[in-house]
């Protein structure tokens, strides 16, 4: 029967060619589509947040896209930031989708999508190196600056903070409830400091990604051998509310949590 079906199959094909050669590009493009579909989720996701942005009073906000700065850390590359009187936006874009768990506190979040879960670094941490970084080459203190988290309109929220995380819709109003002025220096001058330190060699950008990866991977070895990524003490099984969990031995100094 299988030996029938698949003649058949090589007869359609054989009798006409322009139906094989349509097959195997809708193959092709099916595969590339698989391949190419988070990259292009990410794309799409840039777009949308810097059209909304663009929707803020230029003579009062001035914006950036896809900065990338340097301190003695390492790179630390910034999806978009708003600069104005009213403080200094330090926005993170989060392309994820389904729903999304967490508190502030959390050293990851989760990711939930029907029955699976995936756990990603808590982005408010992420977004914290960022800020420090632009509060070193800025010379201003924290307080001036704004964390702004950005989820994706496809995301549902379910998250603890003080901090700002939204979805995209809401972006522009959170950033328009600051109506007090809070930056006496000329925003002008703070962008112009942004733009001349900001990295554009393709090659030192390629690089900040696979350290990306690199930091993931030694922290994931550094669970399994039950060491805290965060502070290098030692992981050890504890008893909380909802039942035993593995955390570090430092706590309260240090609240991770092995996921």
């Amino acid at each position: 029967m299988i030996k029938s079906f698949i003649e058949g199959i090589i007869n359609i094909y054989s009798n006409n060619p322009k139906l094989l050669l349509e097959t195997i590009i809708l193959i092709i493009l099916c595969v590339l589509i698989k391949i190419y579909y988070p990259k292009f989720r990410g794309f799409m996701g840039e777009f949308w947040v810097k059209l909304e942005l663009r929707e803020l009073p230029k003579d009062k906000y001035i914006v950036l896209n896809d900065i990338m700065i340097k301190d003695e850390k390492g790179t630390h590359q910034i999806d978009h930031l708003v600069l104005s009187r009213f403080g200094i936006f330090v926005i993170e874009m989060k392309n994820y989708y389904g729903l999304i768990k967490g508190k502030e506190i959390d050293n990851k979040w989760c990711q939930y999508l029907g029955k699976n879960k995936s756990y990603f670094v808590n982005p408010i941490h992420q977004n914290y190196g960022h800020i420090k970084s632009l509060s070193n080459l800025l010379k201003l203190d924290d307080k001036y600056f704004i964390s702004v988290i950005c989820f994706s309109n496809q995301a549902k929220l379910d998250v603890k903070s003080n901090n700002i995380v939204t979805q995209l819709d809401y972006l522009k109003n959170e950033i328009l409830k600051y109506k007090e002025f809070l930056v006496d220096n000329d925003i002008k001058e703070l962008a112009k400091i942004i733009i001349q330190n900001n990295i554009e060699d393709k090659a030192l950008r390629k690089q900040h990604i696979k350290n990306v990866h690199i930091k993931i991977n030694h922290d994931k070895e550094l669970e399994n051998n039950m060491i805290c990524p965060k502070c290098g003490n030692g992981l050890v099984e504890r008893n909380g509310k909802h039942g035993k969990f593995i955390g570090c031995s430092n706590f309260p100094k240090c609240r991770y949590i092995k996921k």
